[in-house]
């Protein structure tokens, strides 16, 4: 096969010697534009993950990379005066430089040419003289612009400037230092690649980069490639003489940027593929974009020799990493956005700090910390124990909050789940044992479905309600059975489905209309929620909004007699009043409609009466949408001040989710996505939150907790998976204690029974042990004279 390699990148060479030592009989050429020694940058991070990759497919480059390498484990977080150190992390850093060294060598040494200062021809003229052409060439590829339609290329900017620079301070762990300066804070990310040298990243938000005269330097810099921002170089060292304790920055083509996350709809056209940052790209913090290309290289060289078929080989690479980089692309979209609002998490003390930073990508998270240090997460426990006055540390979701004059045994919420088993309105035996069983489960809070506040207000006909007697006496048979037999509390969510009525039941067709039997729906604005398909509702004049607000206050009234402990106000998703929140589906030009202060009138009116009517010992909440996923719709700025606003009403907590209010969103996935919409809010605000959506895991609960993002977490599927999700959560943890209280009749199973024969206990096999061979690793990179 004849094969072309655009970029002689540490990723391009990889591919090409791993492809030629799969195949010898391959023919190919490696065209790099600059020349050999035109190599910018300094240290390339690997994993011990990836090196173990890169030993077993080419031992010969795993040996001269580790024979070069600086390698440590600890991680050094720099904070207000204080140093917090974490172990166990296992790094490997070598110079950008002697990296294309040794690969530079080993195509060499296996026949592929590489042809440096050599720009490549045209890609179609490539494409027509190749069997494969392999872009590899960067960010900015060449190859890929040629092709962008069939591509698919999106390109997305961060908000952040940043700078790499190197210096002759060789640092012997990974350190981050995060300074406030007069301008606003700024953090650097410190690394040591080689016995001589480290790298000196440097990073900070726009704003504070104007502030601190950085951008009238970048200006006077000469843009030609190769040249360096001699006089910002200047001023980081002023900024940073401390951290740099004497020594030099060292510049290579080091000028200001902006992080560019690159994703295509396809990596293939016909015989070209994208490879690396031509692909993709993933924010610096989380790793080096060169180790995600060099899984790529792997990758499709291991493709190319298991698939005989050109086209079938590369969909198979694409199938293969595309997953992966998504799931890396998440994490470093998670881990830039908390750099890009860090002013918001520097008001932490230190040993808060450091955990929130070193699981701010939601990869690293409390389990995963605790398996590579758990002297350092025993540190934060004990730290959080006391910030909440307890007298001995546990697993942070099992420490009591306080929410009004309402206290909770932990910080478990059973999200509100509509199950559609209602008849008429009236809650049946499935949610006495539905809700009674969860509440058995060890949750601190039992959410119930929306309960409408009208029949009209339904979203199906199967949805409960608080219109009538019945409703009340229905519901207090299931408060008293929470009440008698858990130590479980009891909240009920209040709503009006307003445009999003009248429809069939979640399994019959979400969202669809009722093949018969339609009741009219109402709205803000005569705007159906999918044209042609939805009712267009009726847009409400101030007095049906009147009657509506009423109907809200005599459900409140009628939720306190029938024994609940907390009222969560529904005002996300779509329904009635998130839909008098949102530009998209508030187009009204009266009092009610166009500036979010005006959006928020009618929610507040509601919000205002029904805190006058429910009891002002019992807590209120409000569940809000922090986005709506589509432009032109709520923000998270929006967010915080819809927030302010509610708390300003009364409200005592908000339960941060996102989005459902248009068929037209585009929400971004991923684990506990939604948590750094209710972080912002409780950063900025200092409200109360609830962080819900996606957090499955007990794992994700205490990092979610002990990182501060928010004060309980609310799951809904996990507890329809396991109705004693909070319980087994405990058992899982090893944790018996205040919390976590088994019912006295179940408490015969309150342990985990043993899987199998791989319970059971091991035997020795280690003649010596090696003291402290359980111990954290604290390697750290001290080179030798």
């Amino acid at each position: 096969m004849r094969i072309a390699c655009v970029g002689a990148g540490p990723g391009g060479l990889y591919f090409a010697a791993l492809a030629k030592q799969l195949d010898p009989d391959h023919d190919i050429t490696v065209f790099e534009r600059d020349p050999a020694e035109a190599t910018y940058g300094f240290g390339v991070v690997f994993s011990d993950e990836t090196l173990g990759g890169i030993e077993h497919a080419d031992p010969a480059v795993y040996a001269a990379l580790t024979a070069e390498s600086a390698r440590w484990d600890d991680i050094d977080v720099h904070h207000r005066g204080a140093v917090v150190t974490s172990g166990g992390h296992g790094f490997s850093a070598i110079g950008r430089r002697a990296l294309l060294r040794i690969l530079r060598a080993r195509c060499a040494d296996l026949g592929v040419r590489v042809l440096t200062g050599a720009p490549a021809p045209p890609a179609a003229d490539l494409a027509a003289a190749h069997d494969l052409v392999v872009a590899a060439d960067g960010v900015r590829s060449r190859t890929r612009a040629a092709y962008a339609d069939a591509f698919g290329t999106a390109l997305d900017h961060g908000r952040n400037r940043f700078m790499w620079l190197g210096t002759d301070r060789v640092f012997d762990a990974f350190r981050f230092h995060v300074l406030e300066t007069p301008h606003g804070v700024m953090q650097l990310h410190c690394y040591p690649y080689s016995t001589e040298a480290s790298t000196f990243l440097v990073e900070a938000h726009e704003d504070v980069w104007r502030a601190a005269g950085f951008a009238d330097l970048a200006g006077a810099c000469d843009p030609r490639p190769g040249h360096s921002d001699t006089g910002s170089i200047a001023r980081c060292a002023e900024l940073f003489a401390d951290v740099l304790d004497g020594h030099r920055l060292l510049p290579n083509n080091s000028r200001w940027q902006r992080f560019t996350t690159v994703r295509n709809r396809s990596w293939r056209h016909g015989n070209v593929v994208l490879l690396g940052d031509a692909a993709h790209t993933a924010h610096f913090s989380i790793g080096s974009g060169t180790k995600l290309a060099m899984e790529d290289a792997l990758a499709l060289a291991a493709c190319l020799r298991e698939n005989p078929a050109l086209p079938a080989a590369l969909a198979a690479y694409e199938a293969e990493r595309r997953p992966v980089v998504a799931s890396a692309q998440r994490a470093a979209q998670a881990s830039m956005e908390w750099f890009e609002g860090i002013g918001r998490h520097v008001g932490q003390e230190p040993v808060q700090f450091a955990f929130d930073l070193l699981t701010r990508s939601r990869r690293v998270t409390y389990d995963n910390l605790r398996l590579r240090d758990p002297e350092f997460v025993a540190e934060a426990d004990r730290w959080f124990a006391g910030r909440v006055g307890a007298d001995r540390p546990r697993p942070p979701m099992f420490h009591p909050v306080r929410l009004g004059g309402l206290e909770l045994a932990n910080r478990v919420v059973v999200s509100a789940m509509d199950v559609y088993s209602a008849v008429d309105g009236t809650p049946q035996d499935f949610h006495l044992v539905h809700l009674g069983g969860r509440a058995l489960g060890g949750a601190g809070l039992v959410m119930t479905e929306m309960v409408c506040v009208s029949a009209e207000g339904r979203i199906t006909p199967g949805c409960t309600g608080l219109y009538r007697t019945e409703h009340e006496t229905a519901w207090r048979r299931v408060t008293d059975f929470v009440h008698a037999h858990t130590g479980a509390r009891i909240g009920v969510q209040l709503g009006h489905s307003g445009r999003k009525g009248s429809t069939r039941r979640m399994w019959e067709g979400m969202d669809e209309p009722l093949p018969d039997g339609n009741w009219p729906v109402v709205a803000p604005s005569p705007v159906p929620y999918r044209e042609g398909v939805n009712q267009v509702p009726r847009e409400l004049d101030t007095a049906a909004m009147a009657a509506i607000r009423d109907e809200f206050v005599a459900a409140a009234r009628a939720a306190d007699r029938a024994g609940f402990d907390l009222l969560e106000l529904h005002c996300a998703h779509g329904y009635l009043l998130s839909s008098f929140l949102s530009p998209v589906t508030n187009r009204r030009t009266d009092a009610y409609g166009g500036t979010l202060a005006d959006r928020l009138r009618y929610p507040l009116e509601v919000l205002t009466a029904v805190r006058a009517a429910w009891p002002g010992g019992k807590p209120l909440t409000v569940r809000i949408s922090a986005t709506d996923w589509v432009e032109g719709g709520t923000t998270a700025a929006d967010a915080v001040e819809v927030a302010r606003a509610l708390a300003d009403a009364g409200a005592d907590a908000v339960d941060v989710s996102t989005g459902q209010v248009t068929p037209d969103e585009r929400p971004a996935h991923g684990r506990s996505y939604q948590v750094p919409f209710a972080e912002r809010i409780r950063r900025e605000t200092g409200i109360p939150v609830i962080a819900v959506g996606a957090i499955s895991s007990h794992d994700d609960v205490n990092s979610t907790i002990l990182a501060g993002r928010a004060d309980l977490c609310a799951l809904g599927r996990p507890h329809l998976y396991d109705p004693h999700w909070t319980l087994h959560a405990a058992a899982e943890q090893g944790y018996e204690g205040p919390g976590a209280v088994w019912p006295v009749p179940f408490r015969a199973g309150s342990r985990k029974p043993p899987d199998g024969r791989t319970d059971g206990p091991r035997p020795r096999l280690d003649l010596l042990r090696s003291p402290g061979a359980d111990a954290t690793r604290h390697r750290r990179w001290r080179p030798g004279p």
